[in-house]
């Protein structure tokens, strides 16, 4: 792999296509490179809310995340592969489990927002959705491990929860929605 990436600017792409890791090439607009793409995004997005402070077990469980996030690009990216497991899946519903215990119920509907780090868990949730929708259009046309909807589904929640959290753990709260709130 070391002197695979050494040649970034490579012109292969110029014509539309691109690679994909079992050697075949695609369109840059085919809806494999569309997922990938969504999942790419998220991850960097989880970079940037890596950039605040976070509590330090967070911090650790965030960065496995994205190492999770890459394992699913790479399924994607090779056709038939398969490298998200049930593990990977279950760990993100018990960190669900473990932060959802800790906060009060919901009984009206939150904005996105409170401190910058909820802001952005809450960025990083709604481009999570996006990619969940790029990989169920995808398995419509190819065949997809069920994990790949089943991690992406549990993460878009588990962004949410952790908005919540880092509200909390900013000092504030949920920004709820108000009902018929209109301008003054």
């Amino acid at each position: 792999m070391g002197n695979r990436l050494s040649k970034i600017a490579t012109r292969t792409g110029d014509d539309g296509t691109t690679g994909l890791g079992d050697g075949s090439r695609i369109d840059k607009d085919a809806l494999r490179v569309q997922a990938m793409g969504d999942v790419d995004e998220l991850n960097s997005h989880i970079g940037l809310l890596l950039c605040d402070e976070l509590p330090a077990d967070l911090r650790e469980e965030l960065i496995t995340i994205q190492h999770d996030l890459f394992d699913l690009g790479g399924e994607l990216c090779i056709p038939g592969f398969v490298m998200i497991t049930d593990a990977q899946v279950e760990q993100l519903d018990a960190l669900l489990a473990k932060y959802n215990a800790t906060l009060p119920p919901l009984k009206d509907f939150i904005l996105p927002g409170g401190s910058r780090a909820a802001a952005q868990s809450h960025i990083c949730r709604t481009v999570c959705r996006r990619a969940e929708r790029s990989i169920v259009a995808l398995g419509k046309l190819d065949k997809l491990h069920s994990r790949l909807r089943q991690y992406v589904n549990r993460l878009s929640d588990l962004l949410f929860v952790l908005a919540r959290i880092l509200n909390r753990h900013a000092g504030g709260n949920d920004v709820m929605w108000e009902k018929g709130r209109k301008a003054e």
